[in-house]
């Protein structure tokens, strides 16, 4: 995992926001996927630091919070 990806390096990129956010809630994770890369941002901070993970870091990520 790396901290605070610089803003160039997240120019261009496709941020999607949960399901079951809802329309007006602004109060989300935000995650934009690339093929080596998982970045992950506060909704409310757009321009603020974000994560980067590695798709099988964000896989494990993912498990660990489903069990």
């Amino acid at each position: 995992m790396t901290a605070k990806p610089s803003p160039g390096d997240r120019a261009g990129l496709v941020w999607f926001k949960s399901s079951y956010s809802g329309a007006n809630n602004n109060d989300c994770v935000e995650v934009a996927a690339e093929p080596l890369v998982l970045h992950v941002r506060d909704s409310k901070n757009a321009d603020g630091s974000a994560l980067a993970f590695a798709p099988a870091a964000w896989t494990r990520f993912l498990a660990a919070t489903r069990a």
